[in-house]
């Protein structure tokens, strides 16, 4: 059963000749030529990808770079104690890292974008989950490289190290003068290096690659205590970090499950709510649509957000009906909802009060003109409107002025009856009459 995981598990099965490795592996650690213009590229097309937030492009650029070949060399000098390859290795590891951070500052510093992206934001906070990243991908990455056939792996390894990326938000940082972004971008690109490199001597210790010479004992305890300070020296800070984005998270889980316990499941409307956490001081602040809490609510709340786990120490800020909540409100939610769709309704309702006005001053002549003609037969046509007069002294007087035609004129009680009638079934009192004089008529 054990030999059978044993040859399961064989390394040593499609194994390249070892010379032929060797002689590649040394021919991938070289920048100068063609080399360095492929890195400069890649590095541009990088840094226009965390420019514009896209993420394919950033992939794109990461399966063009030759970063991971010096990397690869180093760690492959080390598992045979070749320390000239070593030193050629990490020399243009060296020049390829101060080339790549040269050129993105100098994208970045001409860029008329600097706004932070999310794909920015993502190499800034490096935890101990980049380490796993970094050295299972340079387990992966040094065993392709062993292959007789190197099939699909490299490119692989090139996307998930993500080399390119922290060296180009480094570089952000340099031309913005945000020295944080620099720190923590530079901090991941430093922990991929290394734990790549690690992965590779382990497994050239595991293929039992052998030395290029003789190293004695105390040089050999060296090179295991100088990757056991790197291992330790990349780990304590990452740790940290992870520890911190562990607590954080918790934080804003545990804050949403609250408020819906003690607000929400309440049928208390939260209309703001703003978290911030950092290791000193954490808050969450509240505003509801219509609820108000007497301070005796407010201290049983505080008791209660306190004791719950992963929020104690958390100041709760409950924004009542005054004037800081009016301010907050105008600042911060009354803003967010004057959108353009808001305003086409503001327009749809004036457009509907116009509508509506104008309603008012039309009238259905056409079957008042039916009506009429049952009293005055002699009526042929009609036409109504508002409208107003005005005088040689400017002064205005609102008319319903009436214009009719009739085969033959209205006496003086018709033409008043008709008056009064139009008043009463317009519900008006100011009816003007105007006869029309018709044109056939001679």
């Amino acid at each position: 059963m054990i030999e059978k995981i044993a040859n399961l598990l064989n390394l040593r099965e499609g194994e390249d000749d070892r010379i032929k490795t060797l002689e590649a592996v040394k021919k991938n650690i070289s920048f100068k030529g063609a080399n360095l213009w492929i890195l400069a590229c890649a590095i541009i097309v990088a840094s226009v990808g965390l420019n514009v937030n896209s993420t394919a492009v950033i992939i794109g650029a990461m399966l063009i770079s030759p970063l991971m070949g010096p990397i690869v060399g180093a760690g492959f000098a080390l598992g045979i104690y070749d320390f000239s390859l070593l030193k050629k290795s990490l020399k243009n590891l060296v020049t390829a890292t101060f080339v790549s951070l040269f050129v993105s500052t100098l994208y970045f510093y001409i860029s008329p974008f600097k706004e932070v992206q999310s794909e920015l934001l993502s190499r800034t906070s490096p935890n101990i989950y980049d380490i796993l990243i970094a050295f299972f991908g340079g387990i992966v990455g040094a065993i392709a490289v062993t292959r007789s056939e190197k099939g699909n792996p490299i490119p692989g390894v090139a996307i998930a190290t993500a080399l390119m990326p922290p060296l180009c938000t480094a570089g952000y940082g340099l031309a913005t003068s945000q020295w944080l972004f620099f720190f923590g971008a530079f901090y991941l690109y430093t922990i991929n290096c290394v734990f790549i490199g690690i992965a590779t001597f382990l497994i050239i210790k595991y293929l039992k690659y052998p030395a290029v010479k003789q190293v004695d004992e105390a040089r050999q305890r060296r090179v295991k205590y100088i990757i056991i300070f790197l291992i330790t020296i990349m780990l304590l800070p990452s740790s940290y970090l992870a520890y911190s984005l562990y607590r954080e998270q918790q934080f804003k889980k545990n804050i949403n499950i609250f408020i819906e316990n003690e607000f929400t499941a309440k049928g208390y409307t939260v209309v703001y709510k703003r978290t911030d956490f950092n290791p000193k001081t954490k808050t969450v602040e509240l505003a509801f649509l219509s609820k108000r809490f007497s301070p005796q609510e407010i201290n049983t709340l505080k008791n209660k957000l306190n004791h719950s786990k992963y929020l104690e120490g958390t100041q709760l800020l409950i924004r009542q009906d005054s004037t800081d909540r009016l301010s907050l409100l105008k600042g911060d939610i009354l803003n967010q909802i004057k959108g353009k769709e808001n305003e086409m309704n503001l327009k749809d309702v004036r457009i509907s009060q116009l509508e509506k006005e104008l309603s008012k001053d039309k009238f259905d002549s056409r079957s008042l003109l039916k009506e009429i003609k049952i009293l005055f037969p002699s009526v042929q046509s009609l036409s109504i409107n508002k409208s107003n007069l005005i005088n040689q002294r400017d002064s205005i007087t609102p008319i319903t002025a009436v214009l009719y035609s009739s085969e033959k004129n209205l006496n003086d009680a018709d033409t008043e009856k008709l008056k009064n009638w139009l008043n009463e079934r317009l519900t008006v009192n100011n009816v003007e009459l105007f006869a029309r004089k018709n044109a056939d008529k001679k």
